[in-house]
């Protein structure tokens, strides 16, 4: 795509992290903008700095778990702007531990977000997409989406089924003549709040913590160790920029960190696709 003045972006999880850079550099480029986003107050202050940069926003209060709510959304974008060109399915959560400890309340949580989430987005807003002579899709996955990392299970499958079912859509948009792209987007570590994600998680899928000694120690560890990460993490607005980029492009797979054959997340990547060529275990990738 190389018009972007007038034309119209609608995105889920827009009003923090990822999803606000988004909004600010495609709004940057003469577009109107629509977000969904499940906090309130953030929606609010999202488009106060928005509309505070000259930008033309409008923000629909969105559980993306709820099919209805995505469908509100997308109509609710048309009725604003006349029509959706871009849509970026962006709205994520983090869920952790060991897979047979796991809640199953934090696998409903994470699918439900991560995958559901994404799912519910392209049935509301790809058809709004094709309407168009030329639109793109943009699904938020992760590096996790390509390389397995050990207590990460829920988020693992959440984020690898959208680089899959993101594969499947380019190829039905390629092979249906479809006038739009796809691209997936694969970041590493990025300074977002996704590590305090729990703010928004439901309460009938919130399970009592492990109040015992050992867990609450590992709890403990696990989340400054998250924290850290992501605090030292790319800045959401590069993140952003490639996103453009890509769409400019038309390159569909975003691998904002994998930036030469030796930085630490290429070589994560490459190590298991080495390992599925060559019919070998699965490496270890910590991803720290």
């Amino acid at each position: 795509m190389q018009n972007f003045e007038g034309r119209v972006v609608a995105i889920t999880g827009g009003a923090s992290g990822i999803g606000l850079a988004m909004a600010r550099r495609f709004g940057a480029a003469g577009m109107k903008v629509a977000i969904g986003d499940v906090e309130k107050t953030a929606l609010d202050t999202a488009m106060e700095a928005l509309a505070a940069e000259g930008i033309e926003a409008m923000g629909f209060a969105t559980d993306v778990t709820d099919q209805g709510q995505m469908d509100a959304f997308a109509q609710a974008a048309v009725k604003a702007f006349g029509g959706v060109h871009i849509f970026c399915n962006n709205a994520g959560v983090g869920g952790g531990g060991l897979s047979w400890e796991s809640p199953l309340s934090t696998w409903e949580w994470t699918l439900g977000v991560n995958l559901w989430g994404v799912i519910h987005g392209i049935r509301s807003f790809v058809p709004l997409v094709l309407q168009h002579d030329e639109g793109h899709v943009v699904n938020t996955a992760s590096v996790a989406g390509l390389v397995a990392a050990p207590y990460m299970g829920a988020y693992n499958a959440s984020k690898h089924a959208v680089v899959a079912l993101s594969e499947t859509l380019y190829h039905e948009f390629a092979i249906t003549g479809a006038k739009a792209h796809v691209s997936v987007l694969c970041p590493g570590w990025v300074n977002t709040g996704i590590a305090e994600s729990e703010r928004n998680r439901p309460a009938h899928l919130t399970e009592a913590a492990d109040t015992s000694r050992e867990g609450m120690e590992q709890s403990s560890v696990m989340a400054e160790m998250l924290k850290s990460m992501i605090s030292t993490g790319m800045d959401p607005s590069e993140v952003a920029q490639a996103v453009f980029d890509a769409v400019v492009n038309e390159q569909f797979w975003i691998q904002t960190h994998a930036k030469t054959d030796d930085d630490m997340w290429t070589k994560a990547v490459n190590s298991r696709l080495d390992s599925a060529r060559n019919r070998t275990n699965p490496p270890l990738n910590l991803l720290v």
